[in-house]
């Protein structure tokens, strides 16, 4: 694929990361056009900072709930009013897993789909992440569903935490799920250009990774 880069989320969401490490993203997503930068909530206004003179849009993307999930709603929506408030384009918002397992679907989509209007209300998109390895077939069809009907724009397979790793035959099963409008990210130890092609011929249309720079400098 030429344009690798056009479609990477270069992620820096280690406790560890100083200013520094994520001014260093900044700069390697300057340098190699990637689509997305994505870090903590409180590096947010910092990002925007660094990118205001960036001659190609980079989207700022941040995480919710993240990486557990179990936040209430009202902590959720108040993290997500923040990050759009400090410049967020993109919000990666953890589903409820938790109650997702005690068969509390109603609740799930209710939240997802709080959070989705918000974010649209603001221009900006909702990703959520399901984290799949916690997830039989049946669990993953489900998350599916509820991701569509929330009227999330993304489906994201990991917080990178879990595993096991992305796997392209997830991939395959959650595109033959989801309707062609709700788009696939692919995450979690995603770390070669192989593994990342592999990913997108399977149906991804995102990949998130820490490893960006590696992906686009081995083609």
């Amino acid at each position: 694929m030429a344009n690798l880069s056009s479609h990477i989320d270069y992620t820096l969401l280690t406790a560890t990361a100083s200013e520094t490490d994520i001014r260093k993203i900044c700069e390697e997503a300057w340098i190699h056009q990637f689509k997305a930068v994505c870090v903590a909530p409180s590096y947010v206004p910092y990002v925007v900072e660094m990118m205001e003179f960036c001659p190609v849009r980079i989207e700022i993307a941040t995480v919710i709930g993240f990486p557990f999930g179990y936040s209430t709603t009202a902590t959720k929506i108040f993290e997500a009013k923040s990050a759009l408030h400090d410049g967020a384009s993109e919000l990666e918002v953890v589903m409820n897993i938790s109650r997702f397992k005690s068969m509390a679907y109603l609740s799930v989509r209710e939240e997802l789909k709080q959070l989705a209007n918000l974010a649209h209300e603001n221009n900006a998109i909702l990703k959520v992440i399901i984290e799949t390895a916690f997830l039989d077939s049946f669990d993953l069809y489900t998350a599916c569903e509820i991701c569509a009907e929330s009227g999330a724009d993304y489906l994201t397979t990991s917080t990178d935490i879990a595993s096991p790793n992305a796997d392209p035959e997830v991939i395959r099963k959650i595109r033959s799920i989801l309707p062609d409008t709700l788009k696939i990210k692919a995450s979690g130890g995603i770390k070669t250009r192989e593994q990342a092609l592999e990913m997108l011929e399977a149906g991804a249309a995102r990949i998130g990774t820490s490893a960006a720079v590696n992906l686009v400098s081995a083609g």
